[in-house]
């Protein structure tokens, strides 16, 4: 569940970074609160003001949001995801 949560979230940040920044996982918190069961999804979102903050900012941070659900339609983990970004350094 958390790899599916981590893989939704970088991958929004991901699609909305400038190709001149570097994503980079700060923070995981999830609290498991139901077994799963069956197919898994998640979603992932960013708000507006945060894809601007995305591309504007030379670094900088924000909080992804995630719903993680179960083949019920059941939220079996809450997540919260802090992705950062940073330039990437000329090589």
């Amino acid at each position: 569940m958390a790899l599916l949560a981590e893989s939704s979230t970088g991958f929004v940040v991901g699609v909305n970074l400038p190709g001149d920044k570097l994503p980079l996982i700060k923070e995981m918190n999830l609290k498991y609160v139901k077994r799963a069961k069956g197919d898994m999804q998640a979603v992932a979102r960013l708000t507006d003001a945060q894809i601007k903050l995305m591309q504007t900012q030379d670094k900088g941070e924000i909080a992804v949001a995630v719903t993680v659900t179960d083949a019920q339609g059941i939220e079996p983990v809450i997540c919260e995801m802090i992705w950062a970004w940073v330039p990437k350094s000329a090589t």
